[in-house]
């Protein structure tokens, strides 16, 4: 749980999709946040739970699909900032 914002996750990663379990604070307040692959807004690799820019909302527990990568697959360096305290993060899924 991120007890205080903003905090940021970073690690590279090989795959089409990546995905999070996350969930929104223990008292269920929405928690923002803005992802980038190396180094900048996802553009055409957005996921189904966040837009071209980057930015998404964690607003129930459940698994968020944050990137898919169009085209060839290969090694990215992934950041995922939340703008907001109290996120849950549990754990990555690659597809």
């Amino acid at each position: 749980m991120l007890q205080a914002a903003p905090g940021k996750t970073v690690f590279r990663f090989h795959a089409r999709d990546l995905n999070f379990v996350l969930a929104p604070t223990k008292d269920g307040k929405p928690v923002r946040f803005k992802v980038k692959l190396d180094g900048s807004a996802p553009g055409v690799n957005f996921g189904a739970d966040s837009a071209p820019d980057g930015s998404g909302v964690v607003r129930e527990p459940r698994l968020y699909q944050l990137i898919r990568q169009k085209g060839l697959i290969r090694d990215q360096v992934f950041e995922i900032e939340f703008l907001d305290p109290g996120v849950q993060a549990f754990d990555f899924t690659f597809g």
